[in-house]
Order: structure tokens, then C-alpha cells, then sequence
């Protein structure tokens, strides 16, 4: 599936609701931060996602922002395969 979702994007992947509000929070996190509110954290829980899970997904959003932020802020180029 991961070739799909590269090619297609989320929007169009055969998700669940869940997975699909989930998606929507990790755009929104990674695209607008500062507007990241408790109702985006709300709709989450609403969906099933559970403290745990959230705070876990924050992280894994948060850090491969990061990486990607100092990667392209130091000029890395992309690996061969990553083209």
C-alpha cells in the first residue's frame, strides 16, 4: 500500500474513518502547528484513538518534521532510491 499512498496521497487511500481522521490531524500538524487546538485532539478521540495513541502519532509527526526540516535547512541532498 505504501506505493499507493505515494503516488494517490491519502485523500484517495482506502482508509478507515479513524485512519482517515488521523491522516487529516497529521497534515494539519505538519502544514499549520500553531492552529492545532484540543478539538483537533477531540475529533481523534471521538474516532477511537486513544491518549496513548495520539501521543505517539504527535511524536512520529513531530520527529520526521523535524528530520526533514534540518535536512532540507542544511541542504542533504535525497538518497539515490528517494529520486
Amino acid at each position: 500500500m505504501a506505493d499507493w499512498l505515494e503516488k494517490q496521497g491519502w485523500e484517495e487511500a482506502p482508509l478507515s474513518l479513524p485512519e482517515r481522521a488521523l491522516c487529516k490531524w497529521a497534515e494539519k500538524l505538519t502544514t499549520a502547528p500553531g492552529a492545532m487546538g484540543e478539538a483537533d485532539v477531540l475529533e481523534l478521540q471521538e474516532q477511537g484513538w486513544s491518549d496513548l495513541e495520539i501521543h505517539d502519532a504527535a511524536q512520529v509527526v513531530a520527529y520526521f518534521n523535524y528530520i526533514n526540516r534540518l535536512a532540507d535547512g542544511l541542504g542533504v541532498d535525497l538518497e539515490e532510491e528517494m529520486k
